[in-house]
């Protein structure tokens, strides 16, 4: 797993004496999101009674590449609520809220709210599963806060988990026509999803060495190189917001022999939702899904 840059243990300190309330001006409450996504499930369920702040935002960049800062460090003393992945993606998170301890505020950590084991892919959000999990917790923590507007939360909870079934209904279409169809990815940030889907992910080592900043060893990249040339794998899973000479190369090798192409993200784009962001992705592994069995 990349490690990423932390504030000092003596730097973070000075914030823990900055404390303030847990509703924001106009008695909003306020949510702290490390990830964007996890900002716009706080938006879908608390409506205009939250305040919202997401520190990854920018899809953009690469997301590894985060430094805390004291602006960080402020905004997230201030919070009622934080929301966070946890499984070692966002560790800097958890030495933000230990150098500002509150017992008015709640952190909901979506790798122990789902049972992600220690060392298990990271990217839990696109496990099918995440998003309904975090969104009934956080429902709950609203309601618990604010039981005066509990049914307006309630329903927008109702709304998001209709929506998100439509997510679940493209995923099992998929999956009637295509399990177990070989793929493969350079990092694996929509392994959870290629699960649900049932496909048949090849080079996962390959995979692990990259999401840790290892180098993968000549027979993995062999192999890669192998599932691309010879025709197994049917789909070059990306992370578009992290390239570098290996990805590129991997990426001209799958375009030289006609190996469908899917760019995915970690962060969510900007304009788009969870449901579009993933019906966008969904669509595009249809189509390529599609053509390689025409």
């Amino acid at each position: 797993m990349r490690t990423l840059p932390f504030l000092t243990a003596a730097f973070l300190a000075i914030f823990s004496l900055s404390m303030s309330g847990s509703a924001a001006a106009g008695g909003k409450i306020t949510i702290v999101a490390a990830e964007n996504f996890y900002g716009d499930l706080a938006r879908q369920i608390g409506g205009e009674r939250v305040e919202i702040s997401s520190i990854l935002s920018n899809p953009d960049i690469d997301p590894h590449l985060f430094e805390t800062s004291p602006s960080t460090a402020r905004t997230v003393s201030r919070a009622a609520i934080v929301i966070y992945n946890g499984a070692a993606y966002d560790p800097w998170m958890d030495k933000l809220l230990s150098a500002s301890p509150s017992n008015d505020r709640t952190a909901i950590n979506a790798a122990k709210l789902t049972g992600s084991e220690p060392g298990a892919n990271p990217h839990l959000w696109y496990d099918p599963a995440t998003f309904p999990a975090v969104a009934k917790a956080l429902e709950a923590e609203l309601e618990k806060r604010d039981a005066a507007h509990a049914a307006f939360y309630r329903a927008n909870l109702e709304k998001f988990d209709a929506s998100f079934a439509e997510i679940g209904e493209d995923i099992a279409a998929i999956r009637k026509d295509h399990a177990g169809t070989a793929v493969t990815a350079t990092e694996p940030v929509f392994g959870y999803m290629a699960k649900a889907l049932g496909l048949k992910m090849l080079n996962e080592p390959f995979q692990i060495a990259a999401m840790n900043d290892t180098e993968p060893s000549p027979s993995d990249i062999a192999a890669f190189e192998k599932s691309l040339t010879d025709g197994t794998a049917k789909i070059l899973f990306y992370n578009s917001q992290v390239t570098d000479s290996t990805t590129t190369r991997l990426l001209d090798i799958a375009s030289r022999n006609k190996v469908a192409i899917v760019g995915v993200t970690e962060l969510e784009p900007s304009g788009k939702t969870i449901q579009t962001w993933f019906k966008d992705q969904l669509n595009a592994v249809r189509k390529a899904l599609d053509a390689h069995t025409q």
